[in-house]
């Protein structure tokens, strides 16, 4: 199907109150994730291979399909939608898929449409995203250093980056930077970067490496544990811990010196899965059920064999139904990578 057609309206009718989706771990599941490119502008080293090999434009889902399925999540109690890639900002007429989900929103059956970015595409469409209801997003960024910067990412201009931070910010949107911890490369950075982030009133959060997909590089070279990094802050700052929760990985702190937010991500290092409240959809339809696991299901067969929605929230409870309890990362296992898909592919 054409990424420009008219799509349909599906909107949970008013004052409906929706079946919520409960894994056999009794967790609600709130949250789905998004996945509209395995594409990205970036071959950030830690990430992807730098001659990548994307996925046929015919495998992924159409704006439409992905329109219906993200329908069909919210009828069953989906409360928050991140768009993810890939950079989802490459994505052909992704706008459109924007406008469309916005109606949830405007009718009170989503809370909260957000989306993760690269930000080399944020400075084009950070107004639109603010006007359509997108009052947060996530910017992935590892360093402040130019130089660094374009090594990381194989090909970036941090300067335009930072351009695409600066409008959404003025567009009104909370900003948050995502950093990935790289030994020997961004750790003498960190503390700079929190002072950065924060002096502009955006929290920041801290994030191991994730054996996922194949790349040049060995990640246990790359690994740097947030245990070290944390244990090197406290050396500059005083970190008072947040009963903050999101039912997603993070842990938080306040850094008492900047007066901002901080969190860490350690699924290397520390398991936070008790309370995952989330699953994540791929650019071609398959709904992974752990960030860390390899069992999915396909719902773009089933989307495609009917026009029933019935039959295909049917088929989102039974993948439901089998979602573990957690992950078992080990980066140790990197070669092969402990899971084979790429993070693009998966969206984060």
């Amino acid at each position: 199907m054409a990424d420009d057609i008219t799509l349909p309206s599906t909107v949970l009718p008013a004052g409906a109150r929706p079946a919520p989706l409960i894994d056999p771990f009794q967790r609600a599941i709130t949250y789905l994730r998004i996945s509209v490119t395995d594409r990205c502008d970036l071959r950030c080293a830690y990430c992807m291979s730098e001659n990548m090999q994307f996925l046929p434009k015919r495998d992924l889902l159409s704006l439409e399909e992905l329109d219906r399925l993200c329908g069909v999540f919210i009828a069953r109690g989906v409360r928050k939608l991140r768009i993810t890639g890939g950079e989802p900002l490459v994505r052909r007429d992704i706008m459109h898929l924007f406008r469309r989900l916005s109606r949830h929103l405007d009718s009170g059956a989503l809370q909260e449409l957000t989306l993760t970015t690269n930000g080399t595409q944020l400075a084009r469409f950070a107004p639109e995203l603010a006007a359509l209801g997108v009052k947060r997003v996530n910017v992935s960024l590892d360093t402040l250093d130019a130089a660094k910067f374009k090594d990381i990412t194989r090909r970036g201009d941090l300067p335009v980056v930072l351009g695409g931070i600066e409008a959404a910010r003025k567009a009104g949107m909370q900003v948050k930077i995502n950093a990935v911890a790289l030994r020997d490369v961004n750790g003498d950075e960190i503390p700079d970067m929190i002072a950065w982030a924060h002096g502009l009133g955006m929290d920041m959060t801290l994030i191991e490496v994730m054996p996922l997909g194949e790349i040049e590089a060995d990640r246990t070279d790359q690994f740097l544990p947030l245990s070290v990094a944390r244990q090197r802050l406290e050396s500059r700052y005083t970190l008072t811990p947040l009963p903050d929760r999101t039912g997603g990985p993070a842990r938080y702190v306040r850094v008492e010196e900047t007066g901002g937010r901080l969190g860490f991500i350690t699924p290397l290092t520390h398991n936070f899965c008790e309370s995952c409240n989330r699953v994540r959809l791929t650019c071609t339809g398959q709904l992974y059920l752990c960030l860390g696991q390899e069992d999915s299901a396909d719902l773009r067969a089933v989307l495609r064999a009917t026009q029933d929605d019935a039959v295909l929230a049917r088929a989102v409870e039974e993948a439901i139904s089998r979602k573990p309890k957690g992950h078992d990362f080990v980066i140790e296992r990197q070669r092969p990578a402990a899971v084979p898909r790429h993070m693009s592919v998966t969206g984060g």
